[in-house]
Parts: C-alpha cells; sequence; structure tokens
C-alpha cells in the first residue's frame, strides 16, 4: 500500500470507482433475466448477448481499474459503458414526476463517473 497521500488517494480512487462497477457487475448477473427483457423493451438487438457483454465489460474492467493494471483502457471501457447505458436507462427527459427526479439523479451520477474515469485516463498517461 502506498504511503504518500496522493498515492493513497489515487489507490483509493481506483478501489472506489473500479469496485463499485465490479459490483454492480456481479449484481447484474443475479438480475440478467429481468435486464435482459429492459434491454429488448430499449430496441436493442441481440439483447441477452448485449447485455452480458456489459456485464463483461463492467467486471473485468473494474477490477483492472482496482488494481490499476490497464487503467487508461479498463477506463475507457467504462467510459464507453456509461456512454451507451446512460441515456437508455436514465432517460429523465421521457418521465414525469418522482421518476424524472430519479432518472436525472442515475444519469447525473454516471455523467460523474465519466468524470473521474476520465481523471484517472489522464493520470495514467
Amino acid at each position: 500500500m502506498p504511503v504518500d497521500l496522493p498515492s493513497t488517494l489515487l489507490f483509493l480512487s481506483r478501489l472506489l470507482l473500479g469496485g463499485a462497477f465490479a459490483f454492480a457487475g456481479l449484481r447484474n448477473i443475479q438480475n440478467a433475466d429481468f435486464l435482459t427483457g429492459l434491454v429488448a423493451a430499449r430496441g436493442v438487438p441481440q439483447a441477452r448477448l448485449a447485455l452480458w457483454v456489459g456485464i463483461v465489460a463492467q467486471i473485468i474492467a473494474g477490477v483492472l481499474v482496482m488494481v490499476g493494471f490497464w487503467t487508461p483502457i479498463a477506463c475507457a471501457v467504462l467510459v464507453l459503458f456509461l456512454t451507451v447505458v446512460t441515456p437508455m436507462f436514465h432517460n429523465f427527459w421521457g418521465h414525469q414526476g418522482p421518476e424524472r427526479a430519479s432518472r436525472i439523479n442515475g444519469f447525473v451520477g454516471n455523467v460523474a463517473l465519466s468524470g473521474g474515469f476520465l481523471t484517472l485516463i489522464a493520470q495514467s498517461l
């Protein structure tokens, strides 16, 4: 474990950002049937395959970010993942009331996560 503050913060950043996606991917395995239906309902061709590509990307890229291996590539994969899924699942413009607020929160959260991954990319270059 690093002993200086910048290295410690970077380690924690990778652990938290990558860990969130590895955990989400593992959680999505449990909900694969339900999520396949959601993906199909949004018009994605080969919905089950697309879902599993996303799950594998979340888990592998998340773990790579956590351990600091191929960090720029893993972060870029997760930014691409977020760019695809955020408008698909957090489409606040198509909702009203509390559902709209919930979707806005998810959208903004994913934008912030993208910013974190872009920061890790910049740091590793």
